[in-house]
Order: C-alpha cells, then structure tokens, then sequence
C-alpha cells in the first residue's frame, strides 16, 4: 500500500466532510466519485470508505441485512491499510466501524430501531 501518502482529492474530502454530518447518502456519492477516478491501488480505501457510508446509511434506514453486507464488504477494503492512510485515520474508522457492528448485532433485525444513532462516529482525517 504505498499510495498512502498522497492527499486526498477533493471528491473524497467533500465525502468525508458529508460522512462526519451524517449526510451518508450524499458522502457514497461523493467517494464514488474519487473512486472512480482513480486508477490506483488507493480506490479500494475510496470503496471501502464509501461502503462504510452505505453501512451507516442502511443502519439509520434500519436496514440490518444491508448493514450487516456493508459491514463486511468494507472491512474487507480496509483491512489492508495502515492506521493512517492518506491523513484518514483508518485504524479508527476500522474500530469504530466493528464496535457499531457489535452493538447491532445485539439488537438483531428486530430492534435496530433502537440503536442510538450518536454511536455513529465521524471519520477522523487531516
């Protein structure tokens, strides 16, 4: 992974900036962007930035199954990156990502109308 020291496009900031004010749908948009203009090895933290914004999405949409994929498939994408990667703290969004995960998971289908939306933390980067 050695793209990790190049900045962040702009797409990809406005979908972290979009990501950190909840606006989840609108961020997949934005990281879609930055996603699909690069041609590097760094579009897979782009895909796995976006589809932690879908996970959050569906999560707030109460949508277990389709968080539950999200999950997964974004792990996935960021589970071979560093802690930091391109002034993003990944590291943290990987924790964070995994301790929604296990509270949701507790609740199950039937009560995720009764997550706290506030667990849901920004993504913190430079």
């Amino acid at each position: 992974m050695n793209d990790c020291t190049v900045p962040l496009p702009p797409a990809a900031r406005y979908g972290l900036e979009l990501f950190n004010r909840g606006e989840y749908f609108e961020a997949h948009e934005a990281l879609e962007e930055a996603w699909r203009a690069e041609a590097g090895e760094i579009r897979s933290l782009y895909q796995g930035l976006l589809q932690a914004a879908v996970m959050y999405l569906h999560i707030t949409r109460n949508n277990y199954e389709g968080a539950v994929k999200m999950f997964g498939r974004c792990m996935k994408l960021l589970a071979p990156w560093p802690e930091v990667c391109c002034g993003v703290d990944v590291g943290s969004l990987k924790r964070d990502l995994t301790a929604v995960m296990n509270i949701i998971t507790r609740l199950g289908p039937e009560r995720l109308d009764q997550f706290d939306i506030s667990l849901l933390k920004p993504v913190r980067y430079e």
